[in-house]
């Protein structure tokens, strides 16, 4: 049985899924600590961390860079990275890419858009899958919920079956209506990871930034669990009034020579002064 079976296991006795995105040793560590069942290296590392304009920027060597990490951090923890943009056009190209992320510590590789044949030759040499469907950040230049009409519906729905036919195990569904998305879970083998899809999926995603409180902008998917971004601001204007008053450092944060040490240093310097 693969690490993967462990959470189908889980979507056929109806017990959720918690995923959550890391980007760096010392968040995975908590995570970890936490008890989360999942971890995911998004290519969202680009807006949240990298200071890039929009996710498509992300390259194999940034995710390699930040899978790495995070596998330092929690050695033990399952590990979805995302393939970035234009890395998996083909399926030969998406089997490279993917050796570079599995090289970096990643169990499963993940991507966005409808392409079985691209989830086929993964599973084929041996790759857990990851799909994700509905919104499509690396695609589609306005972020808006997807799947609205019966229509728009129906096409993604197909897309899921097809797609859990190739063979993927894990299915994230990003700003779909909550009916939908429940009507794929209950249609596939794959586990479903929902964001902005409401409670029937078998497990849920959120960005760690926008629940611990870092990102400034509110999403409607989300919900704040901490205010860190408010605590590190306050944290960091308490330093710097305290280094321009003088306060900081205090005796305490220093050390001083052994006396006969201070003194032989006074000599020297003396004598080669």
């Amino acid at each position: 049985m693969s690490k993967a079976d462990l959470f189908l296991d889980k979507k056929r006795r109806g017990e959720k899924i918690v995923v959550i995105t890391a980007y760096d040793a010392p968040t995975a560590r908590i995570e970890a600590e936490a008890g989360v069942d999942i971890i995911l290296v998004g290519d969202s590392v680009g807006v949240n961390v990298l200071g890039y304009a929009h996710e498509r920027e992300v390259t194999l060597a940034d995710m390699s860079h930040h899978i790495a990490a995070v596998r330092r951090g929690a050695p033990d923890m399952y590990i979805i990275g995302d393939l970035p943009f234009a890395t998996y056009d083909t399926p030969g190209q998406a089997i490279a890419s993917s050796r570079i992320l599995r090289d970096a510590g990643a169990d499963c590789v993940k991507f966005e858009g409808a392409q079985p044949d691209v989830v086929a030759a993964l599973t084929a040499e041996g790759f857990d899958v990851c799909g994700h469907l509905g919104l499509e950040s690396q695609h589609q230049d306005v972020k808006r919920r997807q799947g609205k009409t019966a229509e728009a519906a129906a096409k993604l729905f197909a897309d899921a079956l097809a797609a859990d036919a190739a063979g993927e195990m894990f299915l994230v569904l990003e700003l779909v209506p909550q009916e939908l998305a429940g009507a794929i879970t209950r249609a596939v083998k794959a586990a479903t990871i929902g964001i902005g899809a409401g409670p029937e999926t078998d497990g849920q995603v959120l960005v760690v930034n926008d629940l611990a409180g870092v990102t400034a902008r509110d999403f409607r998917h989300n919900r704040r669990y901490g205010r860190i971004g408010a605590e590190l601001r306050a944290a960091i204007d308490a330093y710097s009034s305290e280094v321009r008053a003088g306060a900081f450092p205090g005796p305490e944060h220093g050390f001083h020579m052994a006396e006969e040490e201070r003194a032989a240093f006074e000599k020297l310097i003396r004598e080669r002064g």
